[in-house]
């Protein structure tokens, strides 16, 4: 029994995309108040993102080192400030914004306490691959892990596969942490420049002779994306510059490397 354990995990260890979560709606959180004249500005999250989040080349990576303790306190506040507001009485696109920036500065928050760390894979317990499983956080009384978020709440509830390109896992491999917080009055604009971005990167999309090497979330997430590789290949050519033919021949790849800057 241990030796089919211990090979389970490896395989899931060595090949992520047999343990990519399915979107699994629940429903506690499909409730929204339209009439709701709250928001956020999330102006404590994007200060640190300011701060700390620095362009280099195709990457925006984030400099976990320079991190002072005040603004650790501040990311902790700015966390606490958005779980104690129940989502549910806000609009559909304030809810979005809500559940987006949650994940990221939660798990910005988790390479802090766990740093240094050379990837976000080598978090959670002893027979995790990261700590996506882990309850990070309390909602209106509700414990959620990072999987809950996005894949039992943002995935199945707005069904936008531009929802990969919005959270951000601290991965090379992963679509860039924004260098704007979500804002549910530029949502649109967000979704479509993070969509535009991954996409024309080399870590989004690139040609490797005559096969094409796409990021492993077209793989993963296969049924986000039309759930077919004509499915991604029609997503992918909405936003690339130049587009890949019909029958292209794909292979996928991604980088656990952490998204940090030489410290």
């Amino acid at each position: 029994m241990r030796t089919r354990i211990t090979l389970i995990f490896w395989l899931l260890v060595a090949f992520p995309a047999l343990a990519a979560p399915k979107a699994d709606y629940w429903a506690m959180w499909d409730t929204l108040n339209p009439a709701s004249q709250a928001t956020f500005t999330h102006h404590s999250w994007q200060v640190l993102l300011d701060k700390y989040l620095q362009p280099q080349g195709q990457h925006t990576l984030f400099n976990y080192a320079a991190v002072t303790e005040a603004d650790r306190a501040t990311l902790d506040h700015y966390i606490g400030m958005l779980t104690a507001r129940d989502p549910r009485t806000l609009t559909k696109d304030e809810q979005y914004a809500y559940w987006v920036n949650l994940y990221n500065s939660v798990t910005v928050k988790l390479i802090l306490d766990a740093y240094p760390v050379r990837s976000i894979t080598k978090l959670g317990g002893l027979f995790s691959f990261g700590p996506w499983d882990d309850e990070v956080v309390t909602v209106a009384g509700e414990p959620l892990t990072l999987n809950d978020i996005e894949h039992r709440i943002l995935r199945p509830l707005w069904q936008d596969p531009r929802t990969h390109y919005a959270v951000n896992c601290a991965s090379l491999g992963c679509p860039n942490l924004q260098p704007q917080a979500f804002q549910a009055d530029t949502l649109e604009a967000q979704l479509e420049q993070a969509a535009y971005t991954f996409i024309n990167s080399d870590k989004g999309v690139s040609q490797q002779g005559e096969q094409w090497q796409l990021s492993s979330i077209y793989e993963w997430f296969k049924a986000d994306f039309g759930g077919s590789e004509q499915g991604v290949i029609a997503h992918i050519n909405q936003y690339r510059n130049i587009k890949l033919p019909e029958d292209a021949r794909l292979d996928y790849d991604y980088d656990w490397a952490l998204n940090r800057t030489a410290d």
